[in-house]
């Protein structure tokens, strides 16, 4: 199977947890999945009282520079801790 399959069933696996991961690791999925799919985070960071948006953002931030393949694979590992924590 390759990267992108391995990837594509771990988003699957992952919206079909039982129980609700912690706000870091759904903040970690949420990075790695949009640093995956689009690469480096772009436009300016939210502000004012969006605490969500603000936390995704620099979630995602942090992942600058890192290639699609290296976010697929952390992705695919992440899920699998969470699928033997929370399934």
């Amino acid at each position: 199977m390759s990267l992108k399959e391995q990837f594509e069933a771990a988003v699957g696996r992952s919206q079909s947890l039982t129980k609700r991961p912690s706000n870091e690791e759904l903040l970690e999925l949420y990075a790695l999945y949009k640093q995956a799919t689009e690469g480096d985070v772009a436009g300016e960071r939210p502000g004012g009282f969006d605490f969500k948006a603000i936390a995704k953002y620099d979630a995602w931030a942090d992942l600058k520079g890192q290639d699609a393949d290296t976010a697929m694979q952390a992705y695919v590992q992440l899920v699998e801790r969470l699928v033997q924590q929370y399934a």
